[in-house]
């Protein structure tokens, strides 16, 4: 006990968005000190870390799709959940040693945000991974908790708040009142499902193999799922499938937006699907209270715009979406003491 308290003094403790595609960190009193890609550079065939254990991130993220055969570039976490357990391990160890410095025998205290939907397996690889990667306390927060807390929503009230995290591997649907979740439902389709609607479009439409960072950038660049069409349109580069051989061609927002319409409705159907299953008094304050878009789906333009359509109520985004789960993190972690008898940790049995 004692041992404990003389680390907690010296300790960074930090929260986590482990996310698909981004991964966060928060310290308590500094906000968000670190955010980097979910991508680990590995010698092909091993779990050995290039670099020292260094090509972590953004280093290894110029490297997804560009690798030459001794190298492979992965990515982790798929659908919001670890699929590879040592490489997230040594990711993860790789942040904690970045943001805690040079304090090897004071392990900080860790928050991570998961998914709602995820299994008790899944959670206790999010559990042990961090326990290995040097955190001296492992605490597990839901994403649309989190989430709500980071958007400011007045979850704590005897009122009904909504959010919809539209994230990298999942979209995370909640309605939230007096600090618990009421109704909720987790969907594996998100940014990475729109990355590879447009990847097939450009197959299908074009016989052009395009990558994953490209796909993302013509998402984001062109992309929309409602409002206006203002004709954007952009030069995409990739591999002829017949040839062989580069080539670039022209693609419109339009056909960026059909391309998206699967995914989209799929988070649409989500949310119609939750606001069912809402209780009454729920469902009357949401009229009032409408629904807040957080995570990097939420920046796509239009979203808010047609889950409005679909809904009848007011859609907002939040005024920091690709934060608003890394703050939620911080938040939990400032009142530590009087909450963590309401998150799951490494002490519990799962």
């Amino acid at each position: 006990m004692f041992f404990d308290k003389f680390q907690s003094w010296f300790s960074v403790d930090m929260g986590i968005d482990l996310g698909t595609c981004n991964t966060l960190v928060c310290v308590r009193g500094e906000g968000i000190v670190l955010d980097e890609p979910s991508v680990v550079a590995v010698k092909k065939g091993t779990n050995q870390v290039l670099q020292n254990g260094n090509a972590v991130g953004w280093v290894a993220k110029e490297m997804l799709g560009r690798t030459p055969g001794s190298i492979s570039a992965i990515r982790p976490l798929k659908d919001g959940v670890i699929s590879d357990f040592e490489i997230t391990e040594a990711m993860l160890s790789y942040f904690i040693r970045k943001v805690n410095g040079n304090r090897p025998l004071a392990k900080p205290r860790v928050v991570i945000a998961v998914p709602s939907g995820i299994t008790a397996v899944e959670k206790r690889a999010v559990l042990d991974s961090a326990e290995h990667a040097g955190a001296r306390r492992v605490y597990l927060v839901e994403e649309p908790m989190a989430a709500g807390i980071g958007a400011n929503l007045p979850i704590v009230e005897a009122t009904a708040s909504m959010i919809v995290d539209i994230g990298g591997g999942t979209t995370e649907v909640a309605i939230m009142s007096l600090a618990d979740i009421a109704q909720c439902e987790s969907v594996r389709v998100a940014g990475d499902d729109m990355d590879e609607a447009i990847i097939n479009h450009m197959k299908k439409a074009y016989n052009l193999m395009i990558g994953e960072q490209t796909a993302e950038r013509i998402k984001i660049e062109i992309g929309s799922a409602g409002g206006p069409d203002e004709g954007r349109s952009m030069e995409v580069r990739g591999r002829d499938m017949i040839s062989g051989l580069p080539r670039k061609t022209i693609i419109t927002g339009e056909e960026v937006r059909t391309a998206l319409q699967e995914p989209v409705g799929a988070i649409i159907e989500t949310v119609t699907r939750t606001l069912e299953r809402a209780e009454p008094e729920l469902a009357a304050d949401l009229v009032e209270n409408g629904i807040v878009l957080a995570g990097g789906g939420a920046l796509l333009r239009g979203m808010n715009v047609v889950i409005s359509e679909a809904t009848g109520l007011e859609c907002r985004v939040a005024d920091n979406p690709l934060h608003c789960v890394a703050l939620g993190t911080a938040i939990y972690l400032e009142h530590l003491e009087e909450w963590k008898s309401t998150m799951e940790s490494d002490m519990d049995e799962i």
